[in-house]
C-alpha cells in the first residue's frame, strides 16, 4: 500500500470523524456506526449501521447526509456513496442519498421540518449540555456559588477540552465566543436572569444526563445487535490504483 492511499484512508476517516449523531453529540466513528469503508478508483463507498432498525429516520438521514457532505470535501475522492444498512427505511434513505434528493423530497409528507431546523434543535441541546458541564465544573472547583453564575464569563473557564467543546457548540448555533461573553445564556445568547438560574441549571443538567445516558444505551444496543461480528471497528479496504492527483 502506498503512502498516497494510506493518506487517503486517513482523510476519509477524519472526514467521518466530523459527523455527529445529532442526539448523542458524538462522532459516528466513535459510536461504531461506520461499518465499512471501501475506496476504489471511482470513489468511496461507506456503509453505516445503527443500534436498532427503528432508530428515528430523520436522525438516520441526517447522519448519512452529513457523511456524504463530509466525504465530498476530501480532495480527489471521486464519487461518494453512503448507504445505511439494516434500517426499516434503508431503501428510502439510500435511494434519496443516491439521487441527491434532499430530506424533504426523500420523505415527502413525513418530513415535518427541514434538515437544517432538525440539526439546529440538537445543536442547541448539545450547547446546553456543554454549558452545564462548564458551569458545574466551576461550581465544584472554583468556589463559585449558584447565585454567582451570572458573573461567569468565557475568560473564567480553564483552557481544555471542556471549554473547547463549549466554544465549538456556541459557534455552531451562532453565539459569540468573546472572552467577556457570559457563559450561562439561552439559545439566543441572552443571559439567563439571576432568579431563573437555579431552575435553568437543573433543566440543563437533565438534558446533559439524558444525552450521556442515551449514548451508553446506544453503545450497548449496537454491541448486542452485532454480537456475531468479531468487533465493531470499521472495516477499511482500498483497491485504488490511480493517484488522486491524476484523477
Amino acid at each position: 500500500m502506498t503512502v498516497e492511499t494510506t493518506s487517503l484512508e486517513t482523510e476519509v476517516l477524519s472526514a467521518l470523524d466530523t459527523v455527529l449523531d445529532p442526539e448523542l453529540d458524538e462522532p459516528i466513528t466513535e459510536l461504531g456506526f461506520v461499518r465499512s469503508v471501501h475506496i476504489d478508483d471511482s470513489g468511496v463507498s461507506v456503509h453505516l449501521r445503527l443500534p436498532t432498525s427503528f432508530c428515528s429516520p430523520n436522525f438516520a438521514y441526517l447522519m448519512a447526509s452529513d457523511s456524504v457532505d463530509a466525504l465530498r470535501r476530501v480532495e480527489g475522492i471521486g464519487q461518494v456513496r453512503v448507504m445505511l444498512d439494516d434500517h426499516h427505511d434503508s431503501d428510502k434513505i439510500n435511494a434519496g442519498l443516491a439521487a441527491d434528493a434532499g430530506y424533504r423530497q426523500t420523505f415527502g409528507d413525513e418530513a415535518e421540518e427541514g434538515l437544517d431546523e432538525l440539526r439546529l434543535v440538537f445543536q442547541r441541546k448539545a450547547h446546553m449540555a456543554a454549558m452545564e458541564r462548564s458551569v458545574e465544573d466551576r461550581l465544584k472547583n472554583s468556589g463559585l456559588e449558584v447565585s454567582d453564575v451570572y458573573r461567569l464569563r468565557l475568560r473564567n473557564l480553564p483552557s481544555g477540552r471542556m471549554k473547547d467543546a463549549l466554544l465549538r457548540r456556541r459557534v455552531a448555533i451562532g453565539l459569540g465566543i468573546a472572552p467577556d461573553d457570559q457563559v450561562f445564556v439561552d439559545q439566543h445568547g441572552t443571559p439567563v436572569p439571576t432568579e431563573e438560574i437555579p431552575l435553568k441549571l437543573r433543566f440543563a443538567k437533565s438534558v446533559r444526563i439524558s444525552i450521556e445516558g442515551n449514548s451508553h444505551f446506544c453503545r450497548g444496543m449496537l454491541a448486542t445487535r452485532y454480537e456475531d461480528e468479531e468487533d465493531l471497528s470499521t472495516r477499511i479496504t482500498n483497491s485504488r490504483l490511480t493517484d488522486r492527483s491524476a484523477s
